[in-house]
C-alpha cells in the first residue's frame, strides 16, 4: 500500500456537533438506515496556493457547492455544500471539511462533515440533524472531488467507498504570490527611456505617459513591484532643488 505522508485531525466543529448529536441520541426510540447520493458544482471558489519547506505545493480553496440529492425523504432535494479543501497537489492528499445542507419539502437536513481526500476522491463523516429536530444524523460521506468543479457520485451511506489517512499541520508553508510592494522616489531623472531612474529609483515605465518629462528634470515618481518587476505607476514635476530619497 503506498504510504501517505499525511494523517487526519477532526474538525472541532465537527466534534462539537457530534456531541450534541450523541446527547441527542440518548432515550432514542427508533434506529433507522438510511443512504442518499449526490452531485454538486462549484457556484463560488476562492484558492490560495503555497509551497512547503520540503517543495510540496499545497492548494487552500473555500468553495459553494449546489446539487442534487436523492435517496431516503430525510436525503432528497437540493443540495449547498460548503467546503474547505486543504489539498498538497504534488502527493494529491488532503484534507476536506465544510457543511451540507439539504432542503427536503420545505424542510432541511443538516450536517458538518470531515473527510481525507486522496488522488480525486474523499472519504469521511457527516453529523448533524434531519429536518425532524430530535432526529439526529451520522452517516460515512464520500465522493469524488474536484475544488474548481465539485462532487461527483457522492454517498451519504450505502456503502461510501474507504478512505486514506492523512496529517495536516507541521512548519506551515510560503505563498506562491509575489508582495506587492510600494516605492518613491523625489530628484532629477537621470535616465529615461524604457526604464525610469530617479534618486537611485529605477522603474520600468510601463503604460505611464512620460512624455512630456526629460532626463535633468526634478520629479517626483512612484512604482508598485509585483510579479518581479518595479513598474511606474505615478510620476510628477517635484518642487525643490535637486537630491532625492526613495524608499520601499
Amino acid at each position: 500500500m503506498r504510504k501517505l505522508t499525511y494523517a487526519i485531525a477532526m474538525l472541532v466543529a465537527l466534534v462539537a456537533t457530534g456531541y450534541a448529536v450523541a446527547d441527542g441520541i440518548h432515550g432514542a426510540k427508533s434506529a433507522n438506515k438510511v443512504a442518499g447520493t449526490f452531485t454538486a458544482t462549484g457556484t463560488s471558489t476562492s484558492s490560495r496556493t503555497c509551497t512547503t519547506d520540503d517543495g510540496k505545493t499545497v492548494v487552500v480553496t473555500d468553495g459553494k457547492y449546489t446539487g442534487a440529492a436523492s435517496g431516503d425523504p430525510d436525503l432528497t432535494g437540493t443540495i449547498t455544500l460548503r467546503a474547505r479543501s486543504v489539498i498538497n497537489t504534488t502527493d494529491k492528499v488532503g484534507l476536506v471539511t465544510g457543511s451540507l445542507k439539504i432542503d427536503t419539502s420545505g424542510k432541511t437536513t443538516n450536517a458538518d462533515y470531515s473527510a481525507v481526500y486522496d488522488n480525486g476522491s474523499i472519504s469521511g463523516l457527516a453529523v448533524g440533524r434531519a429536518h425532524d429536530h430530535g432526529v439526529a444524523l451520522v452517516g460515512n460521506l464520500s465522493a469524488g472531488f474536484d475544488a474548481a468543479t465539485g462532487f461527483t457520485s457522492g454517498k451519504i451511506g450505502g456503502g461510501t467507498s474507504g478512505g486514506s489517512a492523512v496529517e495536516v499541520g507541521g512548519k506551515g508553508c510560503k505563498s506562491d504570490q509575489q508582495p506587492n510592494e510600494k516605492s518613491e522616489a523625489r530628484g532629477t531623472i537621470t535616465s529615461l527611456g524604457a526604464t525610469i531612474s530617479v534618486a537611485g529609483l529605477t522603474c520600468t515605465v510601463g503604460s505611464v505617459d512620460v512624455s512630456k518629462f526629460k532626463v535633468g528634470d526634478f520629479v517626483d515618481i512612484r512604482c508598485s513591484f509585483a510579479n518581479n518587476a518595479n513598474t511606474l505607476t505615478s510620476i510628477g514635476g517635484g518642487k525643490g532643488d535637486g537630491g532625492g530619497k526613495h524608499h520601499h
